[in-house]
């Protein structure tokens, strides 16, 4: 079980916004991966969260279980599946400056995504609704990048964002979508060694903060100004990013 003070001054509040992103929040759970590997190996950080993220995903798929798209989920898993098996493929030959590079990339590409998406939507207002082949690439993707770092958001909303689903239903589909994906990533995190017994350790004792995460992002769903919030979060996201990007590419 990992025991560095300074470990754990950054690992609660990684595990408190992927909770806060699950209770209502989204998007800020892609902050908890760029965090953690500032003071860990990106594989291990990883690893620890991937245990963590399945329990809050028990109490989201419960929560949504009516309100999801079926015929939506049918093309996002396929496409997620594959996306999986790729980033399976790619864990043995990208080192640890590689891993952070590139969750760096992502975290920089994702917060100036963010600050553009009023743009973005505006233009996207009076297209017509993406295919079903452009949901098994964002998928793809969204595998890819999630069994990597945790961070396969910011592609599935590049595909979910135009079919304007009801928002219950849209976040259903997200919470459903990424709770079978957590859980099946399951099976090669442990077969590549990323959920060890320090691993699961230290996430069981992180584990009690995934409901007060939660419950967090609830009551700061309904009460601070969420483009406050979310302007906080997504500059510390772009400096974390660069951090990331530079430590991955000095290396």
């Amino acid at each position: 079980m990992l025991t560095d003070p300074a470990f754990y001054a950054l690992a609660v509040p990684a595990v408190l916004l992927a909770g806060i992103s699950k209770g209502g929040l989204s998007g800020l759970g892609v902050l908890s991966v760029p965090i953690l590997t500032l003071v860990i190996p990106p594989g291990q950080a990883a690893g620890l969260m991937l245990p963590v993220l399945c329990l809050m995903d028990v109490f989201g798929l419960w929560a949504y279980r009516r309100q999801w798209s079926h015929t939506e989920m049918a093309v996002l898993l396929s496409g997620a599946l594959l996306g999986i098996g790729l980033g399976v493929l790619a864990f043995g030959r990208l080192n640890d400056d590689a891993v952070r590079a590139l969750i760096g990339v992502i975290a920089v590409v994702f917060s100036i995504h963010q600050w553009l998406k009023p743009i973005l939507q505006r233009r996207m207002a009076d297209k017509p609704p993406t295919s079903r082949w452009k949901g098994f690439f964002w998928s793809g993707m969204s595998g890819f990048t999630s069994f990597l770092a945790h961070a396969g958001g910011p592609p599935l909303m590049v595909y979910l964002l135009p079919q304007r689903l009801e928002k219950m239903r849209l976040a259903g589909t997200t919470v459903v979508f990424f709770g079978v994906v957590n859980f099946v990533k399951l099976v090669p995190y442990v077969w590549l060694g990323q959920i060890d017994t320090s691993n699961l350790t230290t996430a069981l004792a992180l584990a009690p903060l995934a409901p007060l995460g939660i419950w967090l992002g609830v009551w700061l769903t309904r009460r601070v100004s969420e483009r406050l919030f979310y302007r906080a979060s997504y500059a510390l996201l772009f400096l974390a990013g660069l951090k990331l990007l530079h430590d991955g590419l000095a290396g």
